[in-house]
């Protein structure tokens, strides 16, 4: 009997990435020395941190001078003035501010922690920092192209990243940026097995295959930034952007106080 499954595969093998370098290429290394072919239908997720590192997203604190504004802001939250100073160069607005919190709305559109901005995984200090893609959406359109352009196959791209929910402990795994799949799942107007009609139901598929990659990629040292996920009928073309999963601020329902 066929059951309904889908298979989340950790690419292993890739290298410390560098500014610069090939992402794609070195993807389609790693699976061609596991045996694992790239199909019609996958979905790469790859982690935020390794496509801001060849992006050249990587700043030293050294070199950040810290505006009087993020040394006040520093003072509330207990953070680096020069980090809270970039934080804020990311960022269009400030949310919250607390001991040991510092929430923003980036330019992308994200509400999150610390613009997020990352120093784990960086360079084993707190010297230097990794800033989010300047265009996520568009950082996953060109490794979906690359991969189509090297072994034909259509697949789609999510680029993921780690963040808190609201009134949940403990993180997961989101989309940020995506190419090849529309985000969402879309229930609304359907009849459920009873044939009640769903009204609200809007499954945001792409942050579900991003927490889904983690669980092979992981947070520390497995170095393993990228996943290939088989059998999700999720491939479609279109012109889709994970900045849709951002719920607008006249629909947030807890308004942050600082």
């Amino acid at each position: 009997m066929d059951y309904p499954k889908f298979e989340v595969i950790g690419v292993t093998g890739l290298p410390e990435f560098k500014a610069g370098d090939n992402l794609g290429e070195e993807i389609l290394k790693a699976l061609s020395r596991m045996n694992v072919p790239i199909e019609n239908g996958d979905v790469l997720v790859v982690s935020q941190k390794v496509v801001s590192k060849v992006e050249g997203m990587t700043v030293d604190l050294a070199r950040v001078v810290p505006s009087q504004r993020a040394l006040e802001i520093a003072k509330v939250c207990g953070k680096d003035p020069r980090f809270v100073e970039l934080v804020l160069q990311e960022s269009q607005s400030v949310e919250y501010v607390a001991p040991g919190h510092l929430i923003v709305t980036t330019k992308h559109g994200i509400t999150c922690a610390n613009a997020g901005i990352d120093v784990s995984n960086v360079d084993g200090t707190q010297n230097t920092v990794l800033l989010l893609p300047k265009d996520p959406d568009l950082s996953a359109k060109k490794l979906k192209e690359y991969i189509k352009n090297k072994t034909g196959k259509n697949v789609a791209v999510i680029i993921s990243d780690t963040h808190g929910r609201t009134l949940r402990e403990g993180q997961i795994n989101v989309a940020i940026g995506l190419s090849g799949l529309n985000p969402f799942r879309d229930y609304r107007g359907k009849a459920d097995m009873k044939g009640y009609v769903l009204r609200v139901k809007l499954i945001a598929v792409a942050d579900e295959i991003a927490s889904a990659a983690e669980l092979v990629i992981g947070q520390a040292t497995e170095k393993i930034p990228v996943a290939l996920i088989k059998g999700l009928n999720v491939v479609e073309e279109g012109e889709y952007s994970a900045k849709t999963l951002n719920m607008p601020k006249e629909r947030w329902f807890f308004k942050p106080q600082s």
